[in-house]
């Protein structure tokens, strides 16, 4: 077998593979006397089928089965001979396959990139810190209170978290067009549910009011006959009510399934589910950050093969979020434009995850996997179960392992990075972070 690799750009190499005929014969040869013993041709016996007519009637068909197995065998031999780590499948193509002829093909493909970690030590990491004030928690209450809030017809005009019911129905360039009318809808004023200028144009309505609302669809608008465009809206305003923010008693306790009923255990409670959201987003921030900064520090060039992959598992992912884990749209179906930075990202982040792994010779530590289960258990019912469910579960305990690895690989950069801590309130600490960059651009 003789083998030449060639690199045709970047990560992509051409690897030409040239195979013996003989080998090819002889393969060719065992495989029709292997199929003259089973096959059953009329007029004569089984067994006794000469290889001469088996070759007449399935020599094209078995040689290219061989052809296929010596292909899989051959490429992975030259793929060894050569050290070569290929990244996804490779392209096959038949340059030389004619009977008694030495076979060579070509394949192409991606190989992983060479990596050298850049020093870390240049990079600069904020670490944010924050912590549940009581002013914290008495929002959060105020809002699960809302959250289980009665409502109460008012006389008054409406006015911003006013419920209202209204009819209405949409015009554009003096035409009604569909899906702009409805009728009974009941609309929370400042929910954003509407496009920009419905709701605030509703404000100081009262019931039995005819109001007329001039608004403009966004450029983003899903339906492309509407989008930018002026549109007027004939409401009707049925009624306005108020939100009645339920009463901190043993029946609003009840809704969260408190053993001890009571406004202390239950502002406890809360404080404590607080302190975990806020734990979990505040690593989350420092873990992005510096991977961030390994991205910037080591400039990467990625196999598009696995952007590819990482593409497929972003829109399967978005299709189980969105339309359920039964569902069965198309994930094809959605661009992969929408996912290619995301998963471009994805990919690096990985690849150099797994240079800092090798390098610095990175193992899950058991105590953090254990403590990391504990944590994730508190939140059930029955912790104990929850943990001895992972523990038996060896797919479901290797995520955990991931995970505990991920953070090992930030805490083997922080300590060479320049970290500086900066206190920031609760509200900002969980805030995502793309809803935090795109609020710093507005004031800008």
């Amino acid at each position: 077998m003789q083998v030449s690799v060639e690199t045709t750009s970047g990560l992509e190499r051409l690897m030409t593979v040239s195979v013996p005929a003989e080998r090819i014969d002889q393969d060719v040869n065992k495989r029709i006397q292997q199929t003259a013993r089973t096959v059953r041709i009329d007029g004569f016996r089984p067994g006794k089928v000469p290889a001469k007519v088996v070759k007449q009637r399935y020599g094209k068909g078995i040689r290219e089965e061989v052809l296929g197995q010596v292909v899989q065998e051959t490429f992975y031999q030259a793929l060894q001979q050569e050290e070569i780590n290929p990244a996804g499948t490779p392209a096959i193509e038949f340059t030389k396959d004619a009977e008694g002829e030495n076979l060579e093909y070509t394949a192409k493909f991606e190989v992983y990139p060479q990596i050298e970690l850049a020093d870390f030590s240049s990079a600069e990491v904020e670490k944010k810190t924050a912590e549940v004030k009581d002013a914290d928690l008495d929002q959060m209450i105020d809002t699960l209170r809302k959250q289980q809030a009665d409502w109460a017809e008012v006389e008054r005009e409406a006015a911003q978290t006013d419920r209202v019911r209204i009819d209405f129905e949409g015009f554009v360039d003096g035409e009604a067009f569909d899906g702009g009318k409805g009728e009974g809808m009941d609309l929370v004023l400042g929910s954003n549910t509407m496009i920009p200028g419905f709701e605030t144009g509703l404000v100081g309505a009262k019931a039995g009011d005819d109001v007329e609302l001039n608004v403009t669809f966004p450029e983003y608008y899903q339906a492309e006959n509407l989008k930018g465009k002026d549109a007027v809206f004939k409401v009707k305003v049925h009624t306005v009510s108020e939100q009645i923010p339920a009463e901190l008693n043993e029946e609003f306790f009840e809704k969260f399934g408190l053993e001890e009923k009571t406004e202390e255990a239950f502002r406890s409670e809360v404080r404590k589910n607080m302190e975990r959201e806020l734990k979990q987003a505040l690593k989350m921030k420092l873990k992005d950050q510096v991977f961030s900064k390994l991205l910037e520090v080591n400039p990467v060039d990625v196999p598009a093969a696995l952007v590819d992959n990482e593409i497929d598992a972003l829109r399967r992912q978005a299709i189980t979020q969105f339309a359920g884990p039964d569902s069965d749209m198309d994930p094809n179906m959605l661009p992969k434009e929408m996912f290619s930075e995301q998963a471009e990202r994805r990919v690096k982040i990985g690849l150099l995850m797994q240079e800092v792994i090798k390098s610095g010779e990175l193992e899950a530590d058991e105590d953090r996997v254990r403590s990391t289960l504990e944590e994730m258990a508190e939140t059930y019912q029955d912790p104990q179960q929850v943990i001895d469910w992972y523990m038996g579960n060896e797919e479901m305990l290797g995520q955990i392992k991931g995970l505990v690895l991920e953070e090992q690989v930030v805490d083997q950069l922080l300590a060479s990075a320049k970290v500086s801590e900066v206190e920031v309130s609760y509200e900002d600490a969980i805030k995502p972070e793309q809803q935090a960059q795109a609020e710093e651009e507005a004031a800008e």
